[in-house]
């Protein structure tokens, strides 16, 4: 039987030209295409006073998402533009007003890093310190929040005390405090119910030493009067008593503080040594 080499060799360069286009065709896919390497399609420019009309037109409309999405393209645009450091308080705004607190906060942190001394520093500071306390939970639950809405808000009513926002600020921080408080007064009545006295009563004496003017505070006077006397502390228990009928005298704890102590033979009396003397107002 006779081989035809001829046509042997024939079907084999045809073969590996085959395997050689179709591989030539992949590498060119992979690159981008078989002329080279693909075409990034440019972002259209757009002017900055477009983009930031049509960012505010897309506010007043309540499209806040679409107005974010303007905005970002002037900073990216337009980054030196007069308009860019307006742009990036609307962005701070605009996250704040469709719920997204985090992007908020780091919006307001971008624009505090950018201009420290900008004339709308208290309000991104309201901004931040409010996206902070929007997002407070009950007192059962960590108060991390509560403490970066403090620290916000005190840095405004600090360094712009006479600005709109700092009296804003001023009422939503007894609330915060007020938040701390519960917590602390939560995890001490958790103490007090399981005989930790010595925990209880540093948990109620957290709340008379920092949060005065938190509502907790006549309680926390009850608590350290009930504290005290498990402990057999009299002359301690007499005088967070005293401290609570001197500061609340129609409060209904200083009525029960009262009477805890008329069992005992006891009645409310101020120790001038006692750290309870520093809160008698």
């Amino acid at each position: 039987m006779k081989i035809d080499v001829v046509s042997q060799f024939s079907s084999r360069v045809v073969r590996f030209a085959a395997i050689g286009l179709v591989a030539a065709m992949l590498s060119a896919c992979a690159g981008g295409g078989l002329f080279g390497p693909p075409k990034v399609k440019e972002e259209p420019i757009v002017p900055a006073a477009a983009l930031y009309q049509g960012a505010l037109d897309d506010m007043d409309r309540q499209y806040y998402q679409t107005a974010i999405q303007k905005l970002e393209k002037l900073e990216r645009q337009h980054p030196r533009d007069p308009l860019a450091e307006q742009g990036k308080l609307m962005i701070v705004y605009a996250n704040y007003r469709i719920g997204k607190f985090d992007e908020a906060i780091l919006a307001a942190d971008r624009y505090l890093a950018l201009y420290p001394s900008g004339k709308e520093v208290p309000y991104v500071l309201w901004l931040k310190g409010t996206a902070y306390f929007a997002q407070i939970k009950d007192i059962t639950r960590d108060q991390q929040l509560s403490r970066d809405a403090i620290d916000t808000y005190q840095i405004l009513i600090n360094n712009y005390p006479k600005s709109e926002h700092a009296i804003d600020a001023k009422e939503k921080l007894l609330v915060a405090y007020d938040q701390l408080a519960g917590k602390e007064m939560s995890v001490g009545r958790y103490y007090l119910g399981n005989g930790q006295y010595t925990a209880a009563i540093n948990r109620f004496r957290e709340v008379v030493e920092k949060w005065q003017t938190s509502t907790h505070i006549e309680e926390a006077l009850y608590r350290l009067t009930e504290g005290y006397l498990l402990l057999g502390l009299t002359t301690e228990a007499t005088s967070a008593a005293a401290v609570l009928g001197h500061n609340y005298p129609s409060s209904e704890w200083y009525r029960r503080a009262f009477e805890l102590l008329g069992k005992q033979g006891l009645a409310p009396a101020l120790n001038s040594g006692s750290w309870l003397a520093a809160h008698r107002s």
